[in-house]
C-alpha cells in the first residue's frame, strides 16, 4: 500500500499512534505523543495531523475525548510498512552476505596464488593454508570514536583474542550514541556465534538506536567480517597430478589414497593443524609420521607465515625423497615474500584487511 497523501511526518505520527495503541489499548492524543522524543514538533501540529489523518480515513475518534485508535486502513499500512522494512532488512543482510563472500573470495585468491607458486618452484604439489578456530564468540565489546564518522569497534574474542575494526558512517555520531550503542552491542551480540546474529537481532538494535538506527549495518558487517575471518579453515592445492611423474605414485591405488585425503579437506586440516606452536620454523612430517598411512610413501613439508596476527602456511606434498634442500629454501623465500607484500601494503586494495 503507497498513499501518497503521508508525509513523512504523517507516517511517523500514524506509526506512533499503532504502536501505543497495540501496547496500552487506549486512545492516543496529542499530548502523549509530544512526548515521544522520536516526534519533533508541536502538540498543536501533532493534532492538525491527526485531524488529517482522521479524514484520510487512517485515524477513528470513538467518542468525544481526543484521543484516536487506528482504522483498519491504518493497520493495513502499518503491516505494509513491515513488509517493506523486513523485505528492506533483507536486502541489507543479503549485501552483507555478499560482502564476506567478497571477501573470502579475496582470501581464496591469495591461497591459490601461493599453492600455485609453490607447486610451480618446485615441480611438487603446492598447498596453502588459513586455519580456523572454530564457532567463535565475542565476549565483550568497547568502542573508540576517531571523528564524527568514525570509530575504532574493539572485540575480544574467547581465548582473550582481541580484533579490531575501523567502522564508517554516513552520519555525525556522538559519544554519548555510541556508548549507548556499544552497551546494546554487550547485552544482545555477546557470546553468540555468527550464525546466531539473525534478522530479528539486527532489527531490534535499529529499533534501539531510533534515530541513530544506521550504525548497525556497518557495524554488523564489520562483527561478521571478523568473525569469518577467525571461524573459517581453508586449504587450497595446485598441481596434485605432477606427483604421478614420480615412481612412488606409479601404483595408481596408493595414489588414490593419498588423493582420497587431500580431497577430504577435513582430514587432512588435521594433519596440517596438529602443529600448534607460533614459531616460524619450517615443518616436516615424513611417511607416516603424521599418522596418516597414505602418507607413507610422501612428505609434507610447510612453513608457518604470521600476516598482522593472523597466521597462514605455505608448503609441499611430495615424494620421501624430494630435494629437502631446494624446497627448504624455496618455502622461506616465499614466506618472506608473502610477509613483505602484506607489510608493505602491496596487495590490491580490500586485501590489506587480512
Amino acid at each position: 500500500m503507497n498513499d501518497s497523501r503521508l508525509t513523512p511526518r504523517k507516517m511517523q505520527i500514524l506509526k506512533a499512534i499503532v504502536d501505543a495503541h497495540i501496547a496500552g489499548g487506549e486512545p492516543v492524543g496529542s499530548k502523549y505523543l509530544s512526548q515521544d522524543d522520536n516526534i519533533s514538533c508541536s502538540p498543536a501540529t501533532i493534532r492538525n495531523e491527526m485531524a488529517e489523518l482522521e479524514e484520510m480515513g487512517y485515524l477513528l475518534q470513538p467518542h468525544t475525548s481526543a484521543g484516536r485508535v487506528p482504522s483498519e486502513l491504518a493497520y493495513r499500512y502499518y503491516v505494509d510498512a513491515l513488509v517493506r522494512q523486513y523485505s528492506d532488512t533483507r536486502a541489507e543482510i543479503d549485501e552483507i552476505n555478499e560482502t564476506l563472500r567478497y571477501k573470502l573470495t579475496e582470501m581464496d585468491e591469495i591461497l591459490a596464488e601461493v599453492s600455485r607458486l609453490a607447486s610451480s618452484f618446485t615441480d611438487y604439489t603446492g598447498i596453502a593454508f588459513k586455519p580456523g578456530i572454530g564457532k567463535v564468540r565475542i565476549v565483550q565489546f568497547k568502542s573508540v570514536l576517531l571523528s564524527g564518522r568514525d570509530f575504532i569497534l574493539v572485540m575480544t574474542f574467547e581465548g582473550d583474542i582481541v580484533k579490531t575494526k575501523t567502522v564508517h558512517l554516513p552520519f555525525t555520531l556522538s559519544e554519548d550514541t555510541l556508548r549507548r550503542f556499544t552497551e546494546a552491542l554487550n547485552i544482545y551480540l555477546v557470546n553468540l556465534p555468527s550464525d546466531s546474529i539473525t534478522m530479528p537481532t539486527i532489527m531490534k538494535l535499529e529499533a534501539i538506536m531510533g534515530s541513530a538506527g544506521a550504525i548497525v549495518h556497518p557495524t554488523v558487517k564489520a562483527i561478521y567480517e571478523t568473525m569469518n575471518e577467525l571461524d573459517t579453515a581453508d586449504v587450497k592445492l595446485e598441481g596434485i597430478t605432477k606427483l604421478l611423474q614420480y615412481p612412488e605414485y606409479s601404483d595408481i591405488s596408493d595414489f588414490r589414497n593419498l588423493l582420497g585425503m587431500l580431497e577430504e579437506k577435513e582430514k587432512f586440516l588435521d594433519v596440517i593443524s596438529r602443529e600448534t606452536s607460533e614459531d616460524n620454523d619450517i615443518h616436516v612430517y615424513i611417511g607416516t609420521e603424521d599418522q596418516s598411512d597414505a602418507m607413507r610413501n610422501t612428505a609434507l613439508i610447510f612453513k608457518k607465515v604470521n600476516i598482522g596476527g593472523k597466521q597462514l602456511a605455505v608448503g609441499v606434498i611430495g615424494p620421501k625423497r624430494m630435494n629437502y634442500s631446494k624446497v627448504i629454501e624455496m618455502l622461506n623465500g616465499l614466506a618472506t615474500g608473502i610477509d613483505k607484500m602484506f607489510s608493505e601494503s602491496l596487495l590490491p586494495p580490500g586485501h590489506d584487511e587480512y
